[in-house]
């Protein structure tokens, strides 16, 4: 049932992110009353494998959720209702008895299915997919993932066809573990990540599960994004409180940035990069590789999105702290950066786990290319920044070849949106100004809005848009030229790094 506009009320958005679980309070104005984050490990059995202990997300989210409520003195009863955003394809399978997961979940990095999606390609079956779901076959998606548990689990798939699993993604997961099994759900924007959704009909696709083998009975039921979807079990959280909204973490942050109108776009720094350009309520045909994606369903309207994938963003940052020790903190960076004016002309290519869009190429490896004698650790520091915008701004690109039309301004978000050196590079290289609003955490206030729509803490659209408000707008200051010719140079530097990891 709708609420009433109390202002003591609050939405709690959980955050479900690749590295941590978070919680963050927020009020009618949209400000944050309070956050609470924790890490989870992260699983890698093989080179080019990347998996989840889904139990390790279900125990942090939960304990984040407890934690920021705890810490600022809230009770549940003052929840008008809670929105779930989400880590999009990565895949759990599950016992729908027990709701113990029969193995880990697979991770969007992770590349073990690239040898399948190769075979449904030379089969023909890349432009059934692509028409139908607006992706491309790639190693990335939920449908492969899901199709590599079922014939790895020893019986697994008979046990799905008899009803007994249940395959979902991180909004699914939890969604079942919040309502103590009760709903099996996921809204559009996620099940349109599975390659098994048709984003037009706005359903499974009989033909795409057969494809992959797939058991239709292990399937969610896909609800609307924004609505009273189950009330969370009164012992989790201390009272029962509506959960009434969904998206995968892109859309949630499209929706969070206010890009509701045609034309739109958003960029998120986050693990990877993902840039998303509002189409309205026409899923177009990308003829540059870009996908066409559901960004939200309200009231049964669906508004569709033109994205582009970076599988590499701020998880280079990660690599440079964690696996070379370059740097203690994430937010080091931009200091050791700094430190030097440009490159010294080398380009760091993050392939680590392939090249998205508009490469598409699992088994690119990355790559650190010009190096010299006198390059130094803040020359790498700074080709790690220019990587994350030279990406960025190659799937700008191919996004704006697909509209015929030129980007206005980019509005920009998570963590790695913080780096005014990045930010700046960012607008040099698009030669558009790159805004970050006052609020960043725009994926978990996207989970927010949407949750909030569905109880009338906020009434519209338009009342949300009103809301964004600018911290600061990067306005390019590059040449033409210069910004012709760094370009030109990354482009060679992808090329050396592509295919490198054969299919062998």
């Amino acid at each position: 049932m709708p609420q009433a506009r109390n202002t003591q009320q609050l939405i709690l958005a959980l955050d479900q992110g690749t590295t941590s679980s978070r919680a963050i309070l927020f009020a009618r104005d949209a400000t944050i009353h309070g956050v609470a984050q924790q890490e989870y490990p992260q699983h890698y059995p093989q080179p080019g494998w990347v998996e989840h202990d889904a139990n390790d997300i279900w125990r942090t989210q939960l304990a984040v959720a407890r934690s920021v409520l705890r810490e600022h003195g809230v009770a549940a009863s003052r929840l008008a209702a809670v929105g779930i955003t989400n880590q999009r394809e990565t895949t759990v399978l599950w016992d729908r008895a027990s709701g113990e997961p029969l193995y880990r979940a697979i991770v969007w990095q992770d590349r073990r299915t690239a040898g399948l999606c190769d075979s449904l390609r030379a089969a023909g079956h890349a432009e059934t997919f692509r028409e139908r779901t607006g992706l491309v076959v790639d190693a990335y998606f939920s449908g492969t993932k899901l199709k590599w548990l079922l014939d790895h689990i020893p019986g697994a798939r008979a046990r799905a066809e008899r009803g007994e699993l249940a395959f979902g993604t991180i909004d699914c997961w939890l969604a079942w573990k919040l309502s103590a099994g009760r709903v099996h759900v996921t809204d559009p924007s996620n099940a349109s990540r599975t390659l098994l959704f048709d984003i037009r009909r706005g359903c499974w696709d009989d033909e795409l599960l057969a494809l992959l083998d797939i058991p239709p009975a292990v399937l969610p039921q896909v609800v609307d994004s924004s609505g009273v979807m189950t009330m969370i079990a009164g012992d989790l959280l201390g009272a029962e409180v509506p959960l009434a909204g969904i998206a995968g973490d892109q859309q949630a942050a499209t929706f969070g940035q206010a890009c509701l109108a045609h034309g739109m776009a958003k960029n998120t720094y986050g693990t990877g990069c993902f840039l998303l350009l509002n189409t309205g309520g026409e899923a177009m045909n990308s003829r540059h590789r870009m996908l066409a994606t559901v960004g939200w369903r309200l009231r049964d309207q669906t508004t569709y999105l033109l994205e582009g994938s970076v599988f590499m963003g701020g998880a280079v940052v990660q690599w440079l702290r964690d696996g070379l020790g370059m740097i203690a903190r994430a937010d080091e960076i931009e200091a050791l950066a700094s430190s030097v004016p440009d490159s010294g002309g080398i380009y760091l290519v993050p392939a680590h786990t392939g090249l998205g869009a508009p490469y598409w190429d699992p088994y690119a490896r990355g790559a650190l290319l010009g190096m010299t004698r006198g390059t130094s650790r803040a020359h790498v520091a700074r080709a790690a920044l220019e990587a994350i915008a030279f990406q960025s701004a190659e799937v700008l690109g191919a996004m704006e070849l697909d509209c015929g039309r030129r980007l206005r301004e980019l509005r920009v978000d998570g963590g790695a949106a913080a780096n005014d050196l990045l930010l700046q590079f960012q607008s040099d290289l698009l030669g558009v100004p790159v805004v970050r609003p006052r609020i960043i955490e725009t994926t978990a206030l996207g989970a927010a809005y949407l949750a909030g729509l569905a109880v009338e803490f906020w009434h519209d659209e338009a009342e949300l848009a009103a809301l964004w408000q600018a911290d600061r707008r990067f306005e390019p200051g590059m040449s033409a030229d210069q910004r012709t010719m760094l370009l030109k140079g990354w482009r060679r530097a992808v090329e050396r790094s592509r295919d490198w990891a054969t299919a062998d």
